[in-house]
């Protein structure tokens, strides 16, 4: 079996490096922390989580609790905390909460029985909680979706600049009335995405819809829209999903996206360039934000007395097609 020497030896870096890159801890040049785990990949390298957590009385293991593991971004983010996660020597157990809060409690209250290490959360809206978690001393890791009245870690993205932009980059295309299909009121990526839309647009101008992150209610959202006697021309969506559903509603109307009706989706999923016309996307970087949740949460495993982190990661527009005329 490889050793710690062994990885810093491929590495080309001290054992104390090797330990802390493993361990989360971000005070690691990047380029080093990237040789480090390449290294520990390629000997197949698995630190002792038993020992270590036999001592802390914990599993080597993280909960990762999502919202939806149907949505490409998500599964994205999960391999994010993974690919760390295996490296670092913790397993990671995946739970889908469904965007229910029901759910999302039942998954918090097993990691808590199962004393699992760390848990990574994308919140389904304000009212989840994680103080007994905390008090207990279990650490948790925010994504996505800030956690409502606490100082805690977390990684996000700016959702709302990024949907301004995407706004103004339907406006800049000769798009007149542009609409916007949002996720439920309350959470927070829906909230600031209609917001950062409204920036662009103002108040007085807002065609809007809010539905679930589903193609379903996203298709009878966007009708509503486009039924309207002086219906949008173009349209920004909250996430890919959602994109399906809104796709579904051009086509039993004879409506081609781009020329008919321009179209800007969050999320840039597998099959977005694909289609006839490829769909122009505002790319989140859904892997770094899963990678970079598992090393906030292994430095507040090593250290609980760290400073609570927030990082805030950016977004960027793919343009292609279905926003031009």
């Amino acid at each position: 079996m490889a050793t710690i020497s062994d990885v810093a030896a491929r590495a080309g870096v001290s054992t104390a490096t090797v330990s802390r890159t493993l361990n989360g801890k971000s005070t690691v040049d990047p380029e080093l922390a990237a040789r480090v785990v390449a290294a520990a990949e390629e000997l197949g390298y698995h630190p002792n989580g038993l020992a270590r957590n036999l001592r802390r009385q914990e599993t080597a293991v993280l909960a990762l609790i999502i919202s939806d593991v149907e949505n490409p971004f998500f599964t994205s983010l999960a391999r994010g905390v993974e690919d760390l996660a295996q490296v670092s020597g913790y397993s990671v157990v995946l739970c889908n909460s469904d965007e229910n809060a029901d759910k999302e409690r039942r998954y918090l209250d097993v990691a808590l029985q199962e004393r699992v290490a760390g848990v990574v959360l994308s919140p389904t809206g304000p009212a989840t909680n994680v103080a007994l978690l905390r008090r207990l001393g279990t650490p948790v890791v925010a994504v996505d979706r800030p956690l409502t009245g606490t100082d805690g870690d977390q990684v996000l993205v700016d959702t709302r600049r990024a949907a301004r932009d995407a706004t103004r980059h339907l406006m800049t295309g000769g798009y007149r009335r542009v609409g916007c299909l949002s996720g439920p009121a309350g959470v927070r990526t829906a909230d600031d995405r209609l917001t950062g839309y409204l920036d662009a647009v103002g108040e007085e101008n807002a065609l809007c819809r809010r539905a679930r992150y589903r193609a379903e209610g996203a298709r009878l959202a966007a009708g509503e829209l486009l039924d309207l006697p002086v219906p949008p021309d173009a349209l920004l969506i909250a996430n890919s999903t959602m994109a399906i559903g809104v796709l579904e509603a051009l086509a039993a109307r004879g409506l081609r996206p781009g020329r008919d009706v321009g179209l800007v989706s969050f999320d840039d999923a597998p099959w977005a360039p694909l289609i006839d016309p490829p769909l122009t996307v505002v790319a989140q970087p859904a892997y770094e934000i899963g990678r970079v949740a598992a090393q906030l949460l292994l430095a507040r495993i090593a250290d609980s007395t760290r400073t609570a982190v927030t990082e805030t990661l950016d977004a960027r527009l793919i343009e292609r097609q279905s926003s031009r005329r």
